[in-house]
């Protein structure tokens, strides 16, 4: 039985001696895994601590994007307000204008009527055989006949026409004007009203050739930026886009300082 014993003792301090150096190798690994942990825990901290960060920045930058937005579309809305009131007194600066030329030109029709009723008629020499001879050569036509209606007062009578729906009253008149007196300053004007005959009637095409007269024989009149816009606006109205940008760039260009080439700017930025 000693014997037994004995010779189980190395064997059982072997077996010890194993046990121990596993616990120990245990607690290494066990140290070695808790470390590992730690910085793992470590690592996923900083990394959410980034990814608030960064998410906090994103949110931040966003907000900015949107206050921007806001900003540039309140811009956007300021400006156009600004644009369509500054239309709409051109419009109202026009509208005075044209009353203010309506009634200097009732003051020249009424002076001109005047002049031509406190005028006493020369007696007519009589015709002799010489000047009969000269007239039928090609002499100088004889000037109107006393009591014959100036171009004032022919424009005036045409306008009061025009204005009470006589258009072809009010195109005959005017164009008797041109005939008769073409090198009189209101010719323009005369054309110009020839084309807003047509326009009243509704007929699109003859309104745009004699808005087209104006800009081509007259285009150092007033009348030549406004009869410019005119045709670019009908050609709006009836979707011709491409051939009414290119009427409004032409009116910027050539009348830049108009009050038309202003509504113009305005209309290619509304359609670009």
């Amino acid at each position: 039985m000693t014997r037994r014993l004995r010779g189980l003792a190395p064997v059982a301090f072997l077996v010890a001696g194993a046990c121990v150096a596993t616990s120990s190798d245990v607690d290494a690994l066990r140290a070695s895994v808790n470390d590992l942990k730690a910085q793992s825990i470590h690592s996923d901290s900083a990394r959410d601590a980034q990814l608030a960060k960064a998410s906090a920045d994103l949110a931040a930058l966003d907000d900015s994007v949107r206050a921007l937005s806001a900003r540039v579309a309140k811009m956007n809305g300021d400006v156009r307000g600004d644009l369509y009131a500054i239309g709409q007194q051109l419009l109202q600066i026009q509208e005075l204008t044209g009353q203010s030329q309506r009634r200097l030109q009732e003051l020249r029709a009424s002076l001109e009527q005047r002049g031509a009723e406190i005028t006493a008629p020369a007696p007519a020499p009589a015709a002799s055989a010489a000047s009969a001879a000269g007239t039928a050569a090609g002499a100088a036509p004889p000037p109107p006949a006393p009591g014959t209606p100036g171009p004032n007062e022919i424009f005036q009578l045409s306008l009061d026409q025009l204005r009470r729906g006589s258009t072809t009253t009010a195109r005959s008149g005017l164009t008797t004007l041109i005939q008769q007196y073409p090198q009189s300053d209101l010719v323009p004007d005369a054309q110009f009203y020839i084309a807003e005959s047509w326009d009243k009637e509704g007929k699109a095409a003859q309104a745009d050739s004699a808005y087209a007269l104006v800009v081509a024989k007259y285009p150092q009149s007033p009348r030549a930026a406004t009869a410019l816009y005119k045709r670019a606006r009908a050609m709006d109205a009836k979707g011709n886009h491409t051939g009414a940008r290119a009427l409004y760039t032409q009116l910027v260009q050539t009348y830049p300082r108009s009050d038309e080439a202003a509504l113009a700017r305005e209309q290619l930025r509304a359609n670009p």
